[in-house]
């Protein structure tokens, strides 16, 4: 199954936006020089679904990690009128070294309204398929997994025939608060590897690398009902065999779903880009994945964990 061929994420070719690199045609990469390569130039898009999808977010003030995280398809995912959202407030307790979200060792309270703001904005939007992702709550003694829960039950009330995906934090490896959320009505339990072993230190905070693939296993193990999903991003200073590794790992842990997109630079405290990867590359990751046994791969320079979910998750139905 040729995953990039159901539907391509990769913009069109624009000439002589970035000169030919000798390393890029041996490496598949082109180093950064401050300069985005040709694939990563797209246009914007066209429609008035952007406002309407703005003005039915912003009545409750609703945040989405398409605007917190700087999402590069926050323009086309809101002219097509969807959008993930971003749970348990805006402040994060963790301090990722790619993440834009802000940080904050004392977050906010919850509000005990969301579950509802949450539904109704899905009913609004029209969802199908309903995205919800979180702020890791470290503050809280379940990790927020609750109030996840209680947005789920809310998303079932006012859209009884949509399916839903969540994109979790560890919880700490709380298995009590993991089983909170897998027993919610959920379709898909998404994890994020983020990147490979040896550039986990550096990249994450307070999250490990086993402590990812632990709860990827156990969430396929105590739910098979489940589809598993995870992703990593790509162009931190990695290279292919580390790569294959952790598609190799995230195939062991049991991930249906494996999604692989460029990491872009949110702004100038966070890593900085090593190499922008070519869509040929990305295309070596899908095909590799695809053999070693994971079901579906996503992968290209726009690919994000919950970019064109509805899509990833109907195609993987059909194809399974």
């Amino acid at each position: 199954m040729e995953s990039n061929d159901l539907f391509d994420p990769r913009p069109k070719v624009k000439k002589n936006v970035l000169p030919e690199n000798p390393e890029a045609k041996q490496s598949g990469r082109i180093v950064n020089n401050g300069r985005f390569p040709s694939w990563l130039h797209r246009k914007l898009p066209k429609g008035d679904l952007l406002w309407k999808t703005n003005q039915i977010l912003g009545q409750d003030h609703l945040p989405t990690v398409c605007e917190e995280a700087k999402c590069p398809n926050l323009l086309e995912c809101f002219s097509k009128k969807t959008a993930t959202f971003l749970t348990l407030g805006k402040e994060c307790t963790r301090n990722c070294g790619f993440c834009d979200i802000d940080f904050s060792k004392t977050p906010k309270a919850l509000d005990k309204d969301e579950p509802q703001k949450v539904a109704l904005a899905s009913k609004k939007l029209g969802l199908k398929h309903i995205v919800l992702t979180m702020v890791a709550r470290d503050d809280l003694p379940d990790g927020g997994a609750g109030q996840l829960s209680n947005i789920i039950s809310e998303i079932r009330k006012e859209v009884p025939g949509g399916t839903v995906e969540v994109l979790t934090s560890d919880f700490e490896e709380n298995y009590d608060a993991i089983d909170t959320v897998i027993s919610s009505d959920i379709k898909i339990f998404n994890y994020n590897l983020e990147t490979v072993r040896e550039l986990t230190p550096r990249v994450r905070h307070k999250a490990t690398y086993e402590r990812t693939l632990n709860i990827l296993k156990y969430v396929k193990k105590k739910a098979p009902h489940l589809l598993i999903k995870s992703g990593i991003m790509v162009g931190l200073g990695e290279t292919k065999e580390q790569v294959f590794e952790a598609l190799a790992d995230l195939q062991k842990a049991g991930c249906d779903v494996v999604t692989i997109g460029q990491y872009l630079q949110p702004n100038p405290k966070k890593l900085r880009v090593k190499a922008f990867i070519t869509p040929k590359e990305f295309e070596e990751y899908s095909t590799y994945g695809r053999e070693i046994g994971i079901k579906f791969v996503y992968s290209g320079p726009f690919v994000r964990s919950s970019y064109n979910a509805d899509l990833v998750q109907r195609k993987f139905e059909e194809n399974k």
